[in-house]
């Protein structure tokens, strides 16, 4: 198996072969001044199955270009198969026509991708469990799920060694800190977060109940719900938000609420749950989201929000000037290590 890596997510790339203990394999990338591409395989790749890593973010048009014309020379070079690690598939939100008049851009990438000869895509938490029906192809739909659940174990862990040190009068230097460099270790040390009858997982909006209950399950079905949100399909800005839970008692004893979605662009959708549940009591809250696309202004109005932490994984390649402070990544190059090796065989 040889494993190529376009231009979006190098490091990811790095990281998959680490886990498998192969080298990358080069590809010659080179753009010429008006912007148009140039894709060559270096070496020799005669019957092989090969592996392509290209996240579609940022700049999905650029990314999903520079993709097609990776799978073509793969194919033309005379790969046995093409597979496509994709993490991040873009244009995946413009599913089906929202709108009269509107193209169906997946749909489009789709077929484009199928057209150029790939034959299989492993990607990460789509936006909605239908998407994989739209392909014709192999598709391995995989989820960081199983990672936020032993993140959010290890959080919980940590917090309850903190306040039995805590209680017995001493804070431990050791304990990491919870939101960034200037955060106070005597308020986590108090962190209601090791007790678990006091968390609530939360999804964003209807449409991730599906993968809140999946979590739940994960975590000895710690108690959800799920906020009810109307967003205007021409602007995108959120008009209200109410909180759905059938028990009018459900906050009694939450003190932690854990926010969970597929992906975090704007960060507006997150920040007016966040402000929710404040407004609700909750005391202290963490975001678990998929993909970092982070767009415009995301960097700040996740900094200044009033979650302590906000948790990702390097589904998208994260440069360091959107790096903040309450930022923290997890890698999903395990996942997909484990996935190639298990089709490899």
């Amino acid at each position: 198996m040889k494993i190529f890596s376009g231009s979006s997510n190098k490091p990811l790339a790095e990281r998959i072969t680490k886990e498998l203990k192969i080298n990358l394999s080069p590809l010659e990338i080179d753009i010429f001044p008006d912007g148009e591409e140039r894709v060559r395989v270096v070496e020799k790749i005669v019957d092989e199955d090969t592996v392509v890593v290209q996240s579609t973010s940022p700049k999905p048009n650029d990314c999903y270009m520079e993709l097609f014309f990776i799978v073509d020379a793969l194919k033309r070079s005379g790969a046995k198969s093409v597979t496509a690690v994709a993490p991040y598939l873009g244009y995946q939100r413009q599913d089906h026509v929202f709108r009269d008049g509107e193209a169906v851009s997946l749909e489009v990438i789709i077929e484009t991708l199928e057209a150029v000869g790939m034959n299989k895509l492993i990607t990460f938490d789509l936006h909605s469990i239908k998407i994989p029906e739209l392909f014709f192809m192999p598709i391995v739909h995989l989820s960081a799920l199983g990672i936020f659940a032993e993140k959010i174990k290890e959080v919980a862990e940590v917090a309850h060694k903190n306040f039995l040190v805590h209680s017995a009068g001493k804070v431990s230097s050791e304990i990491p800190k919870p939101d960034g460099a200037n955060a106070n270790r005597e308020n986590f040390a108090s962190s209601p977060l090791w007790k678990k009858k006091d968390m609530v997982l939360v999804s964003p909006d209807m449409g991730g109940i599906r993968r809140i209950k999946l979590l739940s399950e994960m975590l000895d079905n710690m108690p959800y719900v799920s906020i009810i949100k109307d967003r205007d399909l021409a602007t995108g800005n959120i008009e209200s938000n109410e909180i759905d839970n059938p028990d009018p008692n459900w906050k009694k004893n939450i003190k932690t609420a854990i926010i969970v979605d597929d992906m975090i662009s704007t960060g507006r959708t997150i920040v007016a749950a966040i402000d929710l549940l404040k407004k609700n009591g909750i005391e202290e809250i963490m975001v678990f989201a998929t993909h970092p696309v982070l767009s415009n202004e995301a960097k700040e109005i996740l900094q200044n929000s009033k979650a302590s932490r906000i948790f990702v994984t390097d589904s998208i390649d994260v440069p360091k000037e959107k790096h903040f402070d309450k930022l923290e990544i997890l890698s999903i190059a395990g996942e997909i290590a484990k996935e190639l090796k298990a089709t490899s065989h």
